[in-house]
Order: C-alpha cells, then structure tokens, then sequence
C-alpha cells in the first residue's frame, strides 16, 4: 500500500479563494453553527435528538449506542419502526397526501407525477403482490431495474415487508447479477423486460435468465416490468408479469415493525475481486443519518424545495438520497432515467428548468462532461431557481467547482462537496451550506456527529499542511454492519490496518486551516523519485489548465524515478488546442504542471483521447489506464460503459515525450 504521509508536495492542494454563504441564506439556514459544539459535546445524545425529533418509532429507544461488540456497533437498538412508513405512510397520515413526492421524467420523454398518496397506494399494492409469491420477513429480494417508480415501490415495499434488498445496477452483467444472487440467497428477482438508454431500448430480463440459468436455487420467481415492450423469453410458473400481480393487488398494506438493528438492505461495492462484497445497512441508525444528513448538507425546505440527485439507485447514492433520505423528510423530487445528452446534451438543464429544481445533486464526472461540451449549452436554459449544488463520488477538482459554481449555480448557490461511501451509508465530510466558508475542491470538515481524522502510518493525527490516511475515529448510526455472511472478512477490511480506527482507503490532506482535502484510493498515490504524489493533484492542476476538460493520472513503471507520471487527458471542444499541433498540446501541458506544482510531477507522456474508461456510475478506471501507460494487456473492462474506449486509447498511445 502506498503511503501517502511521507514526502510530497504540497503547494496545490491550498486554496486562496473563499466563497462565505451570504447573508440572506444564513438567515433561512437549517444547520447552525452551534451544531458542532453540541455534537462533540455528547456524540450519543446528538444523534438520539436526531432520532427522535426525524424518526418515527414504533417502540421508542431507549438504550443509544451499543458499542461493546466492537467493531460492530448497534444503534436504538431496542426501538422498533418501518422505514417505508417513516417515508411514506407518515406524510399522508399528516395531511401532506397531495404533495408530489416524485416527478418521473423518463428518457423516452414520459412523464409521471407520484404524490406521497399515490406512493402509498403503489407501495403498498407491491409489498401485497411480493407477500403473494412468498416474500416474508428476513427473505431477501434482488432488484435489477432501470431508474422507473418501480423500481423505488419495490425498495419501499420490500421495506415495509421487513425483507432487505439487494439493488444491483441495471448495467451490470449477468455474471455480476449471478454472483450477487447467489450471495444474498434472492428468493424473488424484480426487473424489467428493459429500460431506455441513449434512446434505444436496452434489455434487461436476458441478463436475469442468463444469471438464473447458471444456478440460483434460492430464486422462487422473477417479477417483470413491461417498460420496452421488448420481446422477452418466459419461464413458466417462475417469472410473472407485474401487471399480473401487482396491479390487481390491495392497496391496503400494514407496515411490518422491526428492531431497528434488522438489515434494511444489502449492497454489493463494485470493482471487487473473488467473492463479492455485500455490505449491509440496518433500518434505525441508517435512517437517522438519512434524513440528518439530507435535510442539513442540503438545506431542504420540504414544502417549497424540488430536489434532485442524478444517482441510480443501483448505488448507495440513489439509496440515501434518492429514496429513502429525500422521502423520509417528505421532499419532492425528481428521477431520470436516461443519459445526460439524451436527446442532447442540454437535457438536465432542460429537466431543472422544467421542474423548478432547486437543489442539484451530481457526479464531478457529470460536471467535467459538461465543461467539455462547453458552457453555451447551460446557458440556454434558466437555471435561477438553483440555490444548492452538491457533488459526490470522487474529489472534485478546484476548476470543476468553480465552473459548477459559476455556470450552473449562478456564482450563488454553494457548493457541498461530500465525502463517504457505500461502508458509511451517509455522508460524513461535507461543508453547512448555511455554515461554511467554502473551498473549491475541499470536502473541509466532518460534519457535526462524525468523528474523522488524518493519521500517518503510526496513527497519530497529522498536522495540518500534511498528508496521511482519512479514518473514522468513533461508531456512526448509518455504518456497515459487516459483509453478509463474512464478518472476520469486515474486520480484516476496515479494521485491521489501524486498532480501533474505521479505514476503507482513502488518502487526505489536512491543509494549513485543518480542512480535509480527499486525495483519492491510497493506491492512486504515485512514488515518483521517493516522492508521493496524488494522482488528484496532478489531475486538478491539469484541468486548471483552460485547454483541458478532463484528466486521469496513472504511475507507470519506470526504471529511473521507480514510478512516472503518465496523464490521459480530454481537450474541451472549444479550446484553442484543436488548433495547435499534439506535440505542442503535450509540451504545454506538461509544463504546465510542472509550474503549477513542481517539476517532479511533469508527467512523462500527456495522451490526448476522446473518452475515459469510466464505470457505468462514472468512476474513472485508472487500472486500466495504467495497463496500458506500461504496455501490458487491457485487463477486465466488463464494467465499463463503453468498452471500446479501451481500444481507441491503446491504438492512440504515443512514444514517451522527453526534456
């Protein structure tokens, strides 16, 4: 494992821009300031005042936190609720029926407008319809659907049932579908005849017979949306139409309570290796996190507020802030099932336009895309009703921030730049919008609650100005339980590295005011000439470049410096670049670089290409990438978007630059 605390440079990640929340949104704020010193306080009684005063308890808790089996922590342990009562049925009992709690905007260009009453009914029809083939409490349901209302009815009334669910992205294999079928012991697989994407029907019930015929013996019947009306094969006496099932059913359904330690849902991180890794959530603590962390990192106004995060709910992002945090505070939002350039590369401007949305939530990846087209096609769309812009995923670079600020929100709505991840099941490092003094490409602080630090190899707490491993120092109610079915295989993962310190693998940088800068995986830190270099930084300084889109950073092998700086970049379609000669473009850029950071970074090649190999949740692939920077074979590129782009980027590799 690299080690991202000794050496390196430390120039680029310190910002001098400072963007203060005005006046006027401080004063309609929901986090203050005091919010901190109440937390750090009494981190147990902060978060049963959260329960409390957001949760709907069937059995009200009484015992906090159960740390004492460490490091598996139980939260409320001895309350019962449903979270899909907390996120539907409690609403409607309040008079609040008519609110819209989804306006579906499908690819194709359908729409659908689900009120929380709407949602109850529809909820409830699909928990009787599941019940009906044998769905109780504790059995597991996989859900393999594209981003339709179906596809949160059956969270929900899986949910309601008490019976956890596996969502596995709708773009992921039948091998993957298999793999993770067989892990969790499925008893009912829910999935569509397909969805539409980049507007062409795209299969999916192939992809679940081809994953059921290499043998799930769990798997008692597959429900089937009609979304394409494509041709499908059947099965008789397992798979079933859900207009056969769930449209004929009741729509009268009383929620099952559980403990608030029952699994609410597992879910599978991607890029593992052997088995797969299922991380579990439970119902009560994560919940809390939810709704705390959405109606706080967000400023939500229930009742004015159309919200929108761009996530798929195939993963943790779609999980907790398209379904269940959003839901659970009564918000409206919005869900979109097609592609960002779909019919054109306007379309989510044109969606925030249509709907009013007032808080967007997307992927740096999305962000540095919509640079590269170029900022005259936001520009055609009124986007004044923007006043919060979040992102998630990855570090996201101080250029993409400003651009995101600038062009999308108006140079006025801030920016929460989140950190945390499938294993923390909610965000723990963001800035209060109504709080913080931002910084372009800083998440900054853990929020009030959480616990984090930077620590170097010995675990002690850097200083600030240095780098070292971003770990959890105290239990939080939304973690993982485990990994279903591998509890020493939990331990081993998070806890072994450090004693008593939650690490999942990511470096950071505390910077001269302590604010925490995210350097990416561990292993994307380079030792060039026995100094760490984060592929991040590298990357932002060649973004901030004005010819310059998008980047990734790979190390390659190199006999001199041990490792070498190898950089793939995407030119912006309206930069002077296409103008200039390759030679030229690679020069400027690895000057460039080398002046913004020091001439240790310059990297050895600058590769020009259209694309990035990205994941189908736009996480770049810099393993890949770095095959091909040391002339290996391409290694698995299943997981890709486009698998193509492998090719073009290998055809396209040029001979090593030289000083």
């Amino acid at each position: 494992m690299s080690d991202p605390t000794a050496g390196g440079l430390e120039n680029l990640l310190s910002e001098d821009r400072r963007f203060p929340p005005s006046a006027e949104f401080v004063a309609q704020a929901n986090a203050t300031a005091d919010l901190y010193a109440w937390a750090n306080a009494d981190r147990p009684a902060f978060w049963a005042e959260q329960a409390r005063e957001l949760i709907s308890w069937s059995t009200p808790f009484e015992q906090t936190l159960d740390w004492s089996q460490a490091p598996v922590a139980r939260w409320f342990a001895d309350g019962t609720l449903n979270a899909a009562y907390n996120a539907v049925d409690r609403h409607v009992e309040a008079g609040r029926g008519d609110r819209v709690a989804l306006h579906f905007e499908g690819e194709a260009g359908d729409t659908r407008t689900i009120t929380y009453a709407d949602l109850q009914r529809e909820v409830s029809k699909t928990a009787n319809a599941l019940a009906s083939l044998g769905v109780g409490t504790g059995d597991r349901v996989a859900i393999y659907l594209p981003l339709i209302p179906e596809a949160v009815f059956t969270m929900l009334a899986c949910a309601r049932i008490g019976a956890p669910h596996s969502v596995v992205f709708g773009g992921f294999s039948a091998e993957a579908l298999h793999s993770r079928i067989l892990d969790a012991e499925a008893k009912v697989v829910v999935t569509a005849d397909g969805g539409f994407r980049r507007g062409a029907p795209s299969a999916l019930k192939p992809a679940v017979d081809e994953a059921l015929d290499k043998g799930a013996p769990s798997v008692q019947h597959v429900l089937v949306v009609q979304r394409t009306q494509q041709e499908v094969s059947w099965t008789e006496g397992r798979d079933v139409w859900w207009s056969d099932v769930v449209d004929p059913a009741s729509d009268q359904h009383t929620p099952v309570d559980v403990e608030a330690e029952h699994p609410l849902f597992i879910l599978y991180t991607s890029g593992t290796t052997g088995k797969p890794k299922g991380i579990f959530h439970t119902t009560g603590g994560y919940l809390t996190q939810a709704a705390y962390t959405h109606l706080n990192v967000f400023d939500l106004k229930p009742e004015t507020d159309v919200y929108w995060c761009t996530a798929d709910i195939g993963w943790i992002t779609g999980h907790t802030y398209v379904v269940y945090g959003p839901l659970v505070n009564g918000a409206t939002q919005v869900i979109y099932e097609g592609t960002p350039d779909t019919p054109h590369r306007g379309r989510w401007w044109e969606i925030i336009a249509k709907y009013g949305v007032t808080i967007l939530y997307t992927a740096p990846t999305a962000i540095r895309t919509c640079m590269k087209w170029g900022e005259e096609i936001p520009a055609q769309f009124d986007l004044s009703s923007l006043r919060v812009l979040g992102s998630v995923g990855e570090p996201i670079n101080p250029e993409a921030w400003m651009w995101y600020r600038r062009v999308i929100g108006g140079d006025k709505a801030p920016i929460v730049d989140t950190w945390w991840q499938t294993e923390t099941g909610a965000i723990m490092i963001s800035p209060l919008p109504g709080v913080t003094e931002t910084k372009p490409g800083s998440a900054q602080v853990p929020l009030p609650g959480v616990a984090a630090d930077v620590v170097d190899d010995e675990a002690h707490s850097v200083p600030n100005g240095s780098g070292g491993y971003l770990v959890l120092t105290e239990p939080w109610p939304a973690m993982l339980r485990g990994i279903w079915g591998d509890q020493q295989r939990y331990k081993d993962t998070y806890w072994s590295r450090f004693q008593n310190l939650y690490f999942a693998g990511d470096g950071a940088k505390k910077d001269d005011d302590g604010d925490i800068w995210l350097l990416g995986r561990v292993d994307d830190v380079m030792n060039v000439s026995g100094h760490r270099l984060s592929t991040t930084e590298i990357e932002s300084a060649l973004v901030s470049h004005p010819w310059v889109a998008e980047a990734a950073v790979v190390g390659a092998n190199d006999e001199t410096t041990g490792q070498a700086v190898v950089a793939f970049v995407i030119l912006r379609g309206d930069a002077g670049a296409s103008q200039t000669p390759a030679d030229e473009v690679q020069a400027e850029l690895r000057n460039h670089v080398a002046k913004e950071i020091g001439p240790i970074a310059k990297p050895r090649q600058v590769l020009v290409v259209q694309e990035l190999p990205k994941t189908r949740s736009g996480k770049i692939m810099r393993r890949l990438l770095r095959d091909v920077a040391e002339h290996r074979q391409v290694g698995d590129a299943t997981t890709l978007a486009d698998s193509s782009v492998m090719d073009l980027i290998a055809q396209g590799l040029s001979t090593p630059q030289s000083d």
